[in-house]
């Protein structure tokens, strides 16, 4: 061997030998330490990765929850109060429990309601659709039924329900995790509170055209008449631009709103049937 290589496998050496004693050094003055408890706190969340709570992924809201004093303003909405628990465990501070949540699809247009006066023939998304034209019924607030809802849902939780017009959001399935809510053009979409058995009493119409108007394009729209807003005991009723809207945080499920609707606008849901009075049993005994 040559004297030449000796030299250049000595002088490769040792600047490879003292690039990485520098580089050691460097590692070493700039290294971050993470806390360890966000690997934890992540292995308590489901992984779901749906951005439900806020942040892109549940690796950041891992992070969010470590670095946070409190977590009043936190919540994992497909974990639930059991998944915060967990991770306030972990963390040393206290869990605020919060109710559960539900989408909701705010429109009961449904073709047998709402008659089709046009048609579109075009790309079927509701995004695109929206931006072209308000619907091929005469309601320009209603649904477009093109699922821009169920292709954005990543737990199988909407029935497109094709022919109908309108999907159905599945109660059992759903996450909350407000997915659907943000594809919608029409914002039709809530979260809303979800009470035992899936109940529910909510004004399926976002029509805020004035009464006839709404009434003719749709047979069940709303048309802000107010009856369901003066025979609320509880203040859960309010009504702006000609639409009645039902606070479910406030809604004690009377139903005396539903009774008293004078277009059926007013749904409830997976309730037991309503008994029948002793003056509607003698009424129906002499029809018969």
């Amino acid at each position: 061997m040559s004297i030449t290589i000796i030299y250049t496998i000595a002088t490769l050496s040792v600047i490879g030998t003292s690039a990485a004693i520098i580089l050691f050094f460097v590692a070493q003055k700039f290294k971050v330490i993470e806390d360890p408890r966000f690997d934890e706190v992540e292995e308590a969340l489901p992984s779901a990765n749906c951005g439900g709570c806020g942040f892109a992924g549940c690796r950041a809201f891992a992070e969010a929850c470590v670095k946070a004093d409190n977590l009043s303003d936190l919540n994992c909405p497909v974990g639930g109060n059991e998944t915060m628990s967990s991770v306030a465990a972990i963390l040393g501070l206290e869990a605020v429990k919060k109710d559960p949540r539900v989408a909701y699809i705010r429109c009961n247009g449904t073709c047998d309601h709402r008659p089709k006066t046009s048609s579109f023939d075009g790309v079927s998304t509701c995004a695109i659709a929206a931006s072209v034209y308000s619907g091929e019924s005469d309601c320009q607030f209603g649904c477009l039924g093109y699922g821009d809802c169920y292709d954005a849902c990543d737990f199988g939780a909407i029935d497109l329900r094709e022919g109908l017009g309108v999907p159905l959001i599945l109660d059992d399935k759903c996450v909350a995790c407000g997915a659907c809510v943000d594809a919608c053009p029409k914002d039709l979409i809530e979260l809303r509170k979800k009470y035992p058995k899936n109940r529910k009493v909510v004004v399926a119409c976002r029509n805020k055209d004035k009464g006839g108007v709404a009434r003719k394009a749709c047979s069940v729209a709303c048309i802000g008449c107010g009856k369901c807003e003066k025979e609320c005991k509880f203040d859960a009723i309010t009504i702006e631009n000609n639409l009645a809207f039902i606070d479910s945080d406030k809604c004690k499920l009377c139903r005396k709103c539903v009774s008293v609707c004078p277009t059926n606008s007013i749904i409830e849901l997976n309730f037991p049937p309503r008994k029948i009075k002793q003056d509607q049993k003698a009424e129906c005994a002499t029809e018969k």
